[in-house]
């Protein structure tokens, strides 16, 4: 497998990624960013549920050490990815091809790599990161230039376009798998709690975001744990 086979392959998340990053980018201009902090934003971090979390802290003017906590709790699960991504990577991907494919190692190409019959190199792995990394960065910056141009109301109407997206995300899953239903409905009732309880709402946005992470994922993984031989089987298909 070639770099241009990971390249067509990539295609179709990078132009995914550019709707997503729009809206991305038209949130970011009305928090007061500029198109220039909003693209920096999207070329070093490359995470959409991080970006989005991160940017809602950063508007509302929350110490970095929060921020940086949040994102680690959000994005753990990539470190996850590359760890079972590993296992599929031929003898050339030597330690720092792993580390700068680990940057962009994103759910879906996440599961395009994974997919894939036999061992991967590093060829097929930076054509399959480089359009959805493109895509990414320009659909920020689209999304910010029209951010900073279009008319209130229509930059607020084109706002919603991200929780759908999360909706559709979620949906999907939630009506094959119970575990997954259960997480969604106790994220959202917990989250409404910290929002509106007298004694929960004084909770930083962050650390609401950490604590609904952590113990929706903790209680979950106690009530519907992954079988070793399923995961097993997992791993060698």
């Amino acid at each position: 497998m070639n770099y241009a086979k990971g390249f067509r392959d990539g295609i179709p998340i990078g132009l995914g990624y550019l709707s997503v990053s729009f809206t991305f980018g038209m949130m970011a201009a009305r928090s007061g960013l500029t198109i220039a902090q909003a693209v920096f934003i999207s070329m070093t971090n490359v995470t959409s549920a991080g970006q989005l979390a991160g940017l809602n802290l950063i508007a509302a003017g929350s110490p970095m050490l929060e921020v940086a906590l949040t994102q680690f709790i959000i994005n753990l699960r990539y470190a996850l990815m590359s760890l079972s991504l590993s296992q599929k990577l031929d003898g050339g991907m030597t330690t720092l091809h792993r580390m700068l494919f680990a940057f962009c190692n994103t759910d879906e190409v996440f599961a395009v790599a994974s997919g894939q019959k036999g061992a991967v190199g590093r060829r097929y792995l930076y054509g399959l990161i480089t359009a959805p990394y493109f895509g990414w960065a320009l659909g920020t910056l689209l999304g910010a230039a029209a951010g900073t141009l279009l008319p209130a109301m229509v930059r607020d109407a084109l706002g919603v376009a991200i929780y759908a997206m999360f909706i559709a995300i979620v949906i999907p899953p939630s009506k094959h798998n119970g575990a997954v239903r259960l997480a969604v409905i106790l994220a959202a009732a917990l989250s409404c709690a910290m929002f509106y309880l007298p004694a929960l709402n004084r909770i930083s946005g962050g650390f609401a975001i950490i604590i609904c992470a952590v113990a929706v994922s903790a209680l979950c993984a106690k009530l519907f744990p992954i079988p070793e031989d399923a995961g097993e089987e997992g791993g060698a298909a």
